[in-house]
């Protein structure tokens, strides 16, 4: 009698966020390999843990880049054998992997804007002066910042319910920024907005959400996409990971954090890039914000290879 085929273990965070990226990668990895039993390892992050403070707090405490709070035991669970795939947020990743590690593959994306979530509806024009913005991103302050320089934009760490349950009942917080392809995977919105005007959060009332189209404001390098990282060596996880990869996807984030690398900015730089594809031409857009604050350096650039892409767009920074 022969032995059944080992197990694939996939490694997440704890959060509701990371639980149900996880179960969409289970599935794939279920229908395209239905010998296999696919298992489940939950690992606490040093992000997990540490909500008391800011993530540049928290990175500067354990030596580490910002969104490397979220990966670190991860990564160790690789190494140690302990998980074959690492299930992450992709914009959590950082821009260059150790030599240990190579992203190998990345799931359909999601939805990449971001979204204003407020106790009134209106959107971003509805803020008066003198608001109180929650965001635990660089990136989404020095945006917000830039349009609304009369607003007040103040740190906010929590996974996705947490952070909405304090702008509903704590009264801090008169509007926060949440990525869409997390509220549409928690179930908060639909993928698709239903009518015109204010968005309600399903089951939290008095809440209503802007999804804000990313050509105004910009979302970070790899936005909604679900990345799935092995160890550099083993070639069985690679194919596993490959083989329920999006190809569209994939040129598109390959793309944008090509971008990032020229820039040796890493997830903690306060940048924004989006992609889309129209007739197998990539089209590419970034906004650079200067670490001191002012008006950000933009551009864009159209071809068909991210790589040389990447290099085109960075050239065009003005």
């Amino acid at each position: 009698m022969s032995e059944s085929p080992t197990p694939i273990i996939v490694g997440t965070r704890g959060s509701e966020l990371a639980l149900v990226q996880a179960t969409a990668t289970e599935a794939a990895l279920a229908a395209a390999f239905p010998d296999r039993e696919i298992v489940r390892k939950v690992i606490k992050t040093t992000g997990d843990r540490r909500t008391d403070v800011s993530l540049s707090e928290v990175a500067k405490s354990e030596g580490t880049f910002d969104k490397g709070v979220f990966i670190k035991e991860i990564e160790e669970a690789l190494d140690a054998g302990e998980i074959d795939i690492a299930v992450h947020s992709l914009k959590d990743l950082p821009t260059v992997l150790g030599t240990r590690y190579v992203l190998a593959a990345v799931l359909e994306r999601a939805p990449v804007r971001d979204v204003l979530v407020m106790r009134e509806p209106g959107g971003l024009a509805a803020l008066p002066v003198g608001a109180r913005v929650g965001t635990g991103s660089v990136r989404r302050a020095k945006q917000m910042e830039w349009m609304r320089s009369d607003v007040v934009v103040s740190d906010l760490r929590g996974n996705v319910p947490t952070r909405l349950r304090k702008l509903a009942d704590e009264g801090i917080y008169d509007a926060i920024l949440l990525a869409e392809a997390g509220l549409v995977r928690l179930g908060y919105i639909p993928p698709v907005e239903v009518g015109e005007g204010a968005e309600a959060v399903n089951g939290i009332p008095g809440l209503f959400i802007t999804r804000l189209a990313e050509s105004d404001f910009f979302p970070a390098a790899g936005q909604g996409a679900i990345g799935l990282e092995v160890r550099a060596g083993d070639a069985p996880s690679r194919v596993f990971a490959e083989t329920i990869g999006h190809r569209e996807s994939w040129l598109r984030i390959t793309a944008e954090r090509e971008f990032l690398r020229l820039l040796d900015g890493g997830c903690h730089t306060p940048v924004g890039v989006f992609s889309s594809i129209s007739d197998g031409e990539i089209h590419l857009r970034a906004r650079v914000f200067p670490e001191a604050g002012g008006t950000p350096k933009s551009g864009e650039a159209r071809g068909t290879d991210p790589i040389s892409l990447a290099l085109e767009l960075f050239n065009s920074l003005s």
